[in-house]
């Protein structure tokens, strides 16, 4: 094996082992959490090194990046089952090719995005699978729809026959301490919890926690965990 992917072995192990602690620590099991690797900025050959080593969710904020490594990784190995997720905002222009690429649309968060993708996905007769982008800070540039629109949201589309939404997301303000970050992790799951209580059973993901915090939000009931530069390093936004 290449020094260069037993190194990226090595890292992945040890990330899957941390959060198997984090889980075991709230008094879940491992196999509840989704280690979702981000892969924005990092080149082919070495997401390919990183499917090669085990990992089968893959996340990238922008389409048309999304798009060109998709393609060539297919290529690469083809009869590998890796699963695409797109964790950045979504243009409503971008939407038909969002479709077509990725598993989980983890950034709806707003009607008219949830219909454009409901149609799209209907024209290539594919059940879309997406999360809601609720906004727990107040900065600006955060995307998401508000906590007091989300069961308006829900019930509006609730006809839809081609998205399927399959729970929670979210997006918090950086904060120096990642304990600072778990109020806002605890608020989400309380968000989904009480979907639960009004029988929408069905919001069971809980999408939240990146490289610095994942360890809390998976304390807090975190069930997919976005973790980027923890395996790849840091990369040029």
């Amino acid at each position: 094996m290449p020094k260069a992917e037993n190194s990226l072995s090595n890292t992945i192990g040890n990330i899957y082992r941390k959060l198997s602690h984090a889980a075991m620590r709230a008094g879940r099991q491992p196999d509840e959490v989704t280690l979702l690797a981000v892969t924005k900025k990092v080149n082919t050959q070495i997401i390919d090194e990183a499917i090669n080593c085990g990992l089968r969710d893959l996340g990238e904020n922008y389409v048309q990046e999304a798009s060109n490594k998709i393609s060539t990784l297919t290529q690469l190995c083809p009869f590998t089952n890796t699963r695409w997720h797109l964790i950045g905002h979504l243009q409503k222009n971008k939407v038909r090719s969002a479709v077509k690429l990725f598993s989980v649309i983890h950034t709806v968060d707003s009607y008219e995005l949830a219909l454009l993708i409901d149609k799209e996905a209907k024209k290539i007769q594919k059940v879309q699978k997406a999360l809601i982008q609720v906004k727990l800070s107040k900065e600006d540039t955060k995307h998401g729809i508000d906590e007091s629109e989300l069961l308006n949201l829900i019930k509006d589309t609730a006809g839809f026959e081609n998205l399927q939404f399959e729970g929670l997301m979210t997006i918090p303000e950086y904060l120096p301490e990642s304990q600072l970050m778990r109020p806002v992790y605890g608020k989400l799951r309380f968000l989904r919890d009480t979907l639960h209580e009004l029988g929408y059973q069905h919001f069971k993901e809980l999408s939240m926690g990146m490289s610095d915090d994942f360890e809390i939000a998976i304390e807090e009931g975190a069930t997919i965990v976005r973790v980027g530069s923890a395996i790849f390093g840091q990369r040029i936004n």
